[in-house]
């Protein structure tokens, strides 16, 4: 080999050494560069196959509820990477939370649907459901809190109370469900403790129980103070890789400020005060053992009071922290193990009489292209497995589970069982749908229907359908309009797109209208129904076309007013003759509720047959769906039935028709009186906007009804007639440059003067 060639090899041989020396030095750097910048992450993350078990005393079933824009999300996403179900921190403006898992959710940064996820804390099993914020989408919220033991209330530490956490608050309390409320959002500048505790106080008409004080305010917000055990949780301020995972936790000693030493012994001391005003064996404890010192008491002692309290909703915790900054979320789930029910601990009086059978209750339809319907159930006894039968008491139908799953919102996990007090997911029931309840068998119905009645007659009243869990309520709809498919060979498809919804959504109606033939779709608002429109879209690939939304009116009557009427036809070999009188008259909106009444009177209740009355009743309530003014559904209106003669051989049918005429005579001759659905507006903006959205107000047939600060901004309080409110977050968003926000909330259904009555009538006819 020449000496040029060797001279070659030897560049060659070098140069390749000095790319491998190269390449192994920047992999070094970069295995470096990720070890500091995610050292932080956990090495590995719990698998579902692997939560814990635990006896029902251990399992807490809670759910997360608030106003929009609290955190509920943000508190959910914290809650599982502490608990070490997540690799990273997910965040609502990223779009990579786990329980915000719909395409619509993660482009519009809300909830839009509850999602479910189960995980451990600390040998505690925990189900959780974040539910939305939106008075939309509040049957969520409705059918979430039916099936819970215990809620976490969060709120915006600078706002308090807001409109719709008023909502879910009364919904909470419909249930019984005992509550824990976290302050959010301790890190902003206008969060303010005192201020937040009045709030709660003042429009929940609860009282709070202040556990922890936060240590610092707006960005040097640092930890809280455990007030039960004169502790700090201190977490670092923001750093890169700081994750709020590790965190110090020390004695308040007296090296602290002295202030600072003061307002916690205050706190502490106004802590023990009110738990003894709340819970008398506390109080006792305190007299007979701690008189000297109260300060002394153990905190345990007063830990086990707090809960009793909790228990017993004669007070609610309180609790602080800011999410979005990793701080405060492991105190708060140490609190819902230690404050908040097990499943045995809530009393559920129906569930008694199936013993160890299984009794489940489903508050939720999903549907999944690969898997169809799966449907959510709450345990309340007995053992769930797949492969087997179950009854659905309300469908008088048998079905075959065929599949078992773990929720972790749209990521689930197959088990071969699941035992009472938990909530699991199942695959194969394509028949039931929300507020079914679940039974092992007919027989095992039949048997609790027996026990019940003999015990105390709950099985009489419920006939031989068995003991029923109650279901869930469902608002009525206040939004209409009308969808129509791109060409009539797609009719078909988007009709079973709109079952499919329906049985997911409880709040969704549709209905054909019946001199036109179109398909209306009934919603909760402006943003439930473009969200279904998006759905139908994406999910189904149907192209639908929305009329312009209408405004669901009501209507009522304004005199009392007799009427009469007769029917007497052949048909076949059969003649039909039936004579009725009645009266119908208004009644007074509060008192009834809004609904319409049916009575017969003493002499008539004891003459009419079964068959006959409910027979009446059909041709009565056949009445009330369309009013005389302009066919919408009748509200506080009372029939009182005085004769019902027939011939015999006259059908039920017959009986129904003639009952309709006469009520469709006698509403005709009351007087048509239009109602018209009224909002409570909350509107928060600055001074400076004030008066611009005031005026708008006015034009909308607006009236205000209260008007506060809130820090450096103003909180107004108004009631508007829905129909003005199309479109107004545009509107308000042109008026105040984007720095305002509203909620809107159904308050009641309001008449409407001559003038506006007259102008609506003349628009439905055609004439404006």
């Amino acid at each position: 080999m020449s000496v040029s060639a060797l001279k070659t090899l030897k560049r060659l041989i070098w140069g390749r050494s000095l790319l491998t020396t190269g390449l192994q030095s920047c992999r070094c750097r970069l295995v470096r560069h990720i070890q500091q910048r995610y050292s932080c992450l956990p090495d590995d993350v719990k698998s579902l196959r692997a939560v814990v078990s635990p006896d029902i005393s251990k399992i807490r079933n809670i759910g997360i509820m608030a106003h929009i824009d609290a955190g509920k999300t943000t508190t959910t996403e914290r809650m599982l990477y502490y608990a070490g179900y997540t690799r990273t921190l997910g965040d609502v403006d990223d779009g990579d939370t786990v329980t915000d898992f719909m395409t619509q959710e993660r482009e519009r940064g809300i909830t839009i649907q509850s999602a479910a996820v189960t995980f451990d804390w600390k040998s505690h099993r925990i189900n959780l459901i974040d539910t939305p914020g939106h008075v939309d989408f509040t049957v969520e919220v409705e059918r979430a809190l039916r099936v819970l033991d215990g809620a976490v209330a969060v709120f915006d530490a600078s706002a308090g109370v807001e409109a719709q956490t008023l909502t879910v608050w009364r919904q909470a309390e419909k249930h019984h469900v005992p509550c824990i409320c976290f302050l959010n959002k301790m890190d902003k500048p206008a969060a303010n403790l005192s201020f937040s505790i009045d709030s709660i106080r003042q429009k929940l008409k609860a009282k709070p129980v202040l556990l922890q004080i936060p240590v610092g305010s707006g960005k040097n917000f640092t930890g809280i103070v455990d007030l039960l055990t004169n502790q700090k949780f201190l977490w670092k301020l923001n750093s890169m890789g700081n994750d709020g995972r590790a965190f110090e936790v020390e004695a308040v000693n007296q090296s602290d400020d002295p202030d600072f030493l003061q307002m916690v012994s205050e706190a502490r001391m106004a802590l023990i005060e009110q738990v003894a005003d709340l819970d008398d064996q506390f109080a006792e404890l305190l007299l007979t053992d701690f008189s000297d010192d109260f300060d002394a008491v153990p905190s345990v002692k007063l830990q086990e009071a707090v809960r009793r309290v909790t228990l017993a909703r004669k007070g609610v915790p309180v609790l602080c922290g800011s999410s979005l900054r990793n701080k405060g979320v492991q105190p708060l789930l140490d609190a819902i193990t230690n404050y908040l029910p097990s499943p045995d601990e809530r009393h559920h009086d129906l569930v008694q009489w199936y013993k160890d059978d299984l009794c489940a209750l489903a508050f939720k339809v999903l549907h999944d292209k690969q898997r169809g319907p799966m449907v959510f159930l709450r345990i309340y006894s007995g053992t769930l497995k797949p492969q087997t039968a179950v009854h659905n008491i309300n469908r008088d139908s048998t079905e075959r589970m065929s599949r078992l799953l773990i929720p972790f919102a749209d990521q689930h996990v197959e088990i071969p069982s699941m035992t009472a007090g938990n909530i699991a997911l199942t695959v194969g029931l394509k028949q039931t749908v929300t507020g079914d309840t679940i039974v092992s068998s007919k027989a095992s119905a039949a048997a609790a229907a027996r026990r019940a009645q003999d015990d105390g007659g709950v099985g009489k009243k419920r006939g031989d359908a068995g003991v029923v869990l109650s279901g869930v309520e469902v608002p009525d709809p206040v939004f209409f309009c009308t969808i129509e498919p791109p060409t009539m060979a797609k009719q078909a498809d988007l009709e079973n797109a709109l079952n499919c919804l329906q049985r997911e959504d409880p709040s969704l109606k549709v209905r054909v209208d019946p001199d036109s033939g179109q398909t209306i779709l009934c919603g909760m608002g402006e943003l439930h129904i473009e969200i279904v429109h998006d759905r139908i879209r994406r999910e189904h690939g149907i192209e639908t076309h929305l009329g312009p939304l209408q405004v669901a009116y009501r209507e009522t009557i304004l005199h009392e007013v007799s009427a009469a009427d007769n029917l007497d036809r052949t048909v076949g070999q059969r003649r039909h003759v039936v004579e009725v009188e009645l009266t119908v008259r208004p009644v007074d909106m509060d008192s009834a509720g809004g609904s319409c009444e049916l009575r017969f009177t003493e002499e008539l209740e004891r003459l009419l047959s079964q068959e006959v009355k409910e027979a009446v009743e059909s041709g009565v309530q056949s009445s009330y769906l369309q009013g005389p003014l302009l066919g919408y559904p009748l509200q506080g209106v009372s029939t009182l039935i005085h004769s019902v003669s027939l011939e015999s051989g006259t059908s039920p049918t017959m009986v129904s028709a003639c009952v309709s005429r006469c009520m469709l005579k006698a509403l005709k001759q009351a007087g048509g009186q239009v109602l018209e659905p009224v909002m409570s507006l909350e509107v928060t903006l600055g001074e400076e906007h004030l008066s611009s959205v005031l005026g708008d107000l006015a034009q909308r047939r607006g009236t205000v009804q209260d008007l506060r600060s809130r820090h450096d901004s103003k909180v107004l309080l108004a009631t508007v007639p829905l129909a003005e409110m199309m479109g107004y977050s545009t509107v308000l968003r042109t008026l105040t440059s984007g720095n305002a926000s509203f909620s809107l909330e159904l308050d009641a259904y309001e008449a409407m003067n001559p003038q506006d009555q007259n102008t609506l009538i003349k628009k439905m006819a055609g004439l404006l």
